[in-house]
């Protein structure tokens, strides 16, 4: 955490907790308060981009939204917090950070080698087991909008990672996830818990020797400058679901709760269909750069690694819920089968 950042968040939650409404609604003016850890050149920063804009026009300016990127007011440890306290309004996590919240059978998202292709998680989500996940989160005074793709995540140290020998001894950031942990320590390595904004850091000072992103978040946090090797793994995937605080959003009238819902669909639509391409562009300019050295796995690498982290499905079982994982597996199969 930064020390700058602390009195403001402080100060958010102090007012919060006192009850005080949305800047300007007295006058009519809603402000919606969007915090989020990336940079805004990712797809989670231009799909919230997308819709700042399109509220903004759809609205004719009366409903404003306000983005505050890059761990600028909140950062992963606290966000959902401060969600939930009334001290930002919205809010687009990692699916893995519903599971500290509660919420353990988000994490089935991160389960390594689950998914083959983006249009099989789109498939999972758009079902009535993605219904279901976003109904859930009004438990714990969370609206679920929708999800929002970034991409498959690939692995970075200063050393190739391709086969699970690679992996022994090191010491890998991940965002706090127990399938993730789980992942890591099959392979072979440490995981360590950091936040989002820390990790570049970390990287450059040795407190970690690598992590796991999608190309477009090595590429704008700058992180390939620490990391020498970019092994091309796509063993997992990294999506985002956009909340709302329950109680502002039960205080927005009828036809506001629509007209953002619209402007969310649209900008979601929207993220989802450019997030390739961002990876694509990252990559691109990665290989144009030439410092940071690129491999991709055969996919006898690929299965070896496969078969490494086997285990973290049957050994979360119980804490996701083996519920959850059967209903994915039969989805996908039914799918593949037709």
């Amino acid at each position: 955490m930064r020390a700058a950042a602390i009195p403001r968040r402080r100060c958010l939650q102090a007012l919060a907790l006192a009850g005080v409404p949305a800047l300007g609604a007295a006058q009519g003016v809603v402000t919606i308060r969007l915090s989020h850890v990336v940079a805004r050149q990712t797809p989670k920063g231009l799909a919230l981009e997308r819709f700042r804009e399109r509220v903004q026009s759809l609205s004719q300016g009366r409903i404003q939204v306000v983005i505050y990127p890059n761990s600028a007011l909140f950062g992963d440890a606290d966000e959902i917090q401060a969600l939930q306290l009334g001290a930002v309004d919205m809010l687009a996590p990692s699916l893995s950070k519903f599971g500290r919240v509660g919420f353990p059978e988000f994490e089935l998202f991160d389960l390594p080698f689950l998914f083959d292709s983006k249009e099989q998680v789109h498939r999972v989500m758009h079902s009535a087991i993605g219904r279901e996940l976003l109904a859930a989160l009004e438990r714990q005074r969370m609206v679920g909008l929708g999800y929002l793709d970034n991409g498959f995540k690939h692995m970075s140290a200063n050393r190739p990672l391709l086969a699970p020998q690679d992996f022994v001894g090191l010491r890998m950031r991940i965002q706090s996830s127990r399938v993730i942990a789980h992942q890591m320590r099959a392979l072979g390595a440490k995981p360590v818990v950091l936040g989002f904004g820390e990790t570049r850091r970390a990287l450059a000072t040795g407190v970690v020797d690598g992590t796991e992103n999608p190309v477009s978040n090595l590429w704008t946090q700058r992180m390939h400058e620490v990391q020498t090797d970019l092994s091309l793994t796509r063993h997992g995937y990294l999506g985002y679901c956009v909340v709302v605080n329950q109680r502002f959003w039960n205080h927005l009238p009828q036809a506001d709760r629509a007209l953002v819902r619209q402007a969310m669909t649209e900008a979601l639509d929207w993220g989802n269909t450019i997030a390739q391409y961002e990876n694509d562009e990252a990559l691109a300019h990665l290989r144009l750069r030439g410092g940071t050295r690129i491999h991709v796995p055969d996919e006898d690498q690929r299965q070896r690694l496969r078969q490494a982290t086997q285990e973290v499905s049957l050994g979360l079982q119980g804490r996701i819920g083996r519920q959850w994982i059967d209903r994915v597996h039969t989805l996908l199969a039914s799918k593949s089968a037709g």
